[in-house]
């Protein structure tokens, strides 16, 4: 989707539709695979497949410990595909035009540099992601949960540094509060029709097919 307004209302409704329920989360797979271009986003977001691989490993633990695990294991996973969709489709300044436009030129802008700015940290760490990756085929070392660990903290201890310099960069500019942005938005037809089929999505995520046949007798 063009429209990061229509984007991130949709990936709000399909996330919360996936949460509540594990037909939600059926649901709305089914809506990832026809709108959401699922071999273009998995190839721009390598670190969903790890992701999915840290939740497998704790629905295990929570299925022999409690229960539950399986139903858990599905509805996050769907999550984080949808968020793995919104993040294929983003283009730099999207989030601030949205912040903008919702809540104004203080606290929206506020907002929304915020984002672009964790945005842009998420960009860095899948890029280094790969080449940590890279570097570890090389050495010969398997990929699994024993290097997927170390892998997590040096891209979390970096994400954290560049926080705080970004931080100290913005004091030093005397940057205090606000700005002065005015947001354009495109909204092409098949953003419209994917909005339409995740609310229909929602609508029976959310009411079961039981409930239509009770309201319509």
């Amino acid at each position: 989707m063009q429209d990061i307004r229509l984007r991130a209302g949709t990936a709000a409704l399909l996330s919360l539709a996936a949460f509540t329920s594990v037909t939600g989360a059926i649901i709305v797979f089914f809506w990832w695979l026809a709108f959401s271009r699922p071999l273009q986003v998995l190839r721009k977001m390598r670190m969903v497949i790890p992701a999915i691989i840290l939740i497998l490993f704790f629905s295990f633990i929570l299925e022999i410990t409690g229960g539950g695990g399986i139903a858990y294991c599905l509805r996050m996973t769907i999550i984080i595909l949808v968020g793995a969709w919104v993040y294929s489709g983003y283009h730099q300044g999207d989030f601030l035009k949205l912040g903008t436009w919702l809540l104004g030129k203080k606290t929206g802008f506020d907002l929304g540099m915020i984002a672009e700015m964790g945005m842009q940290s998420l960009d860095m760490m899948v890029s280094d992601f790969s080449r940590i990756r890279q570097a570890q085929e090389l050495k010969g070392i398997r990929w699994g949960i024993r290097s997927l660990v170390p892998a997590c903290s040096i891209l979390i201890r970096d994400a954290l540094r560049l926080a705080d310099e970004t931080a100290e960069l913005l004091a030093i500019r005397g940057y205090t509060h606000g700005g002065s942005y005015c947001p354009v938005f495109e909204t092409p037809k098949k953003d419209i029709i994917a909005v339409i089929a995740a609310l229909c999505m929602g609508i029976i995520a959310f009411i079961p097919v039981s409930e239509f046949f009770i309201l319509y007798h």
